[in-house]
């Protein structure tokens, strides 16, 4: 169904290569550099450029972003990426935002000329012997380069900054770090950025004493409390407003927190992990992301791959989907792999899933309610999974108040949706959280919290 990735060696071990081979490259400034390296080489690290300390090559000229572009060697070549630079990226003349480059070619950045040359020399990187990290599953090569970064990085009590866009897994990888950590007997927290209202922001992440505000009729304690002695996992990251950025700085430097409407400071002894579906380097260069906050997250940064660019681990993915959603029932399980035809693994392998892997799930899970077993199109032969079906219409009337202003009739209408589909998802998966979050496609501790919050007004 796939083949090997076109630059990994094939040095194997149970059938997975040991070593994945990175192309080295030349990165030269072309004429007067003001004192700074006229020349780097890199090979399977990214490679960022920009004005700012920090980067492998600085460029200091004023036409120069912060975090201008980065380079990157994978398996499908080497990948140029523009990070919000004000003045531009161009490769040969054409400005680009991200673009496989050739094996020469003339680069700018802003009014600084460059050239790129490929040198036709391969550095391995070790890859993980495992196909798994936590849960989190893979044999790709791009998936077992970060299981084997983990791996070493799990026992260091190092803040992690993991990249990646949504549905990849970046939280099933913070519980695997922290379940491999010191810290594993300690408390696993979620703080999710995106789902906190901002006013409440600082009082659910710092805490707050008595009356400081109006609401507050006691001591609360926030996150960085409730994670004494194990890990903070900070998600969404890149959703946390920019005023409470530098109360963030100071809790992950001096390891200390001072709760809202508090006039003394609490030490909290914490592992900070952090994830974002944002580049947070462009984040820094429009200004909406604190750059020492982000160099102080990035003490260790984890690009998780979308599914589309590690296809041979969706069959990997199927078998396990496949057996979760069975609850263990081998036999059968293995009876619906068994029956899946080459044209559905085909039509698999050919989905581009913009919802990556949280989306495969889904999709196998609503294929096996709907027809027992798996197919692209419940049972026909197409390119690739068809759309969710459509809410089923219904002409009953909803009930509207026209003696209430417009907003608070909308907000009170959203929440009954919300809370009759939260509680009815769960009910469908007999009360289980986890799967009642997969199905509705959100984050589990997302899940929770809205639920909660719907139980409580």
């Amino acid at each position: 169904m796939t083949g090997d990735d076109p630059k990994t060696r094939a040095l194997r071990q149970d059938e997975l290569p040991l070593v994945r081979l990175a192309e080295r490259f030349r990165l030269s400034v072309i004429g007067e550099s003001s004192g700074e390296p006229k020349s780097i080489e890199n090979a399977g690290e990214i490679l960022r450029v920009g004005s700012k300390e920090g980067n492998a090559l600085r460029l200091t000229n004023e036409t120069v972003s912060r975090y201008h572009f980065e380079i990157e060697s994978t398996p499908l070549g080497f990948l140029l990426r523009d990070l919000g630079s004000t003045n531009g990226t161009f490769v040969d003349g054409y400005r680009v935002r991200e673009i496989y480059l050739p094996r020469r070619a003339q680069l700018k950045a802003g009014e600084v000329a460059l050239s790129f040359e490929a040198l036709g020399e391969d550095v391995a990187i070790a890859l993980s012997a495992g196909d798994r990290f936590g849960d989190a599953l893979g044999r790709s090569a791009a998936m077992r380069e970060v299981f084997g970064l983990l791996e070493k990085v799990a026992p260091k009590d190092l803040t992690v900054l993991i990249e990646g866009e949504s549905g990849t897994g970046k939280e099933r990888l913070a519980e695997a770090i922290h379940s491999k950590s010191p810290r594993a007997k300690g408390r696993f927290v979620v703080f999710d950025c995106a789902s906190v209202p901002a006013t409440l922001m600082e009082s659910e992440l710092l805490g707050h004493e008595r009356g400081a505000f109006t609401g507050a009729q006691g001591r609360r304690i926030g996150r960085f409390e409730e994670a004494n002695g194990g890990t903070l996992f900070l998600d969404e990251i890149g959703e946390l407003p920019l005023e409470l950025q530098p109360k963030l700085l100071r809790a992950l430097e001096r390891r200390e927190i001072r709760r809202v409407g508090g006039t003394g400071v609490q030490p909290v002894d914490v592992r900070v992990l952090a994830a974002t579906n944002r580049d947070l380097t462009r984040e820094v260069n429009r200004g909406a992301f604190r750059e020492d906050l982000y160099y102080r997250l990035a003490v260790v940064r984890v690009r998780v791959p979308p599914l589309r660019e590690r296809r041979e681990d969706i069959p990997l993915l199927v078998e396990h989907f496949v057996r979760d959603a069975l609850e263990g029932d081998e036999p059968r399980a293995r009876e619906v792999v068994a029956g899946i035809s080459e044209s559905n693994w085909q039509g698999l392998a050919a989905h581009p899933w913009p919802g990556n892997v949280r989306e495969l799930r889904n999709f196998i899970e609503r294929t096996l309610a709907v027809s027992g077993g798996v197919s692209v199109d419940g049972g026909a032969e197409t390119a690739g999974p068809q759309p969710s079906a459509p809410l089923a219409e219904t002409n009953a009337p909803l009930a509207i108040d026209l003696a209430r202003p417009f907003i608070e009739a909308r907000e009170e209408l959203l929440a009954h949706f919300e809370k009759s589909y939260l509680e009815a998802m769960l009910a469908k998966h007999g009360g289980n959280l986890s799967r009642a979050a997969r199905a509705a496609g959100l984050d589990r501790m997302h899940f929770k919290r809205l639920l909660q919050r719907h139980q409580r007004d």
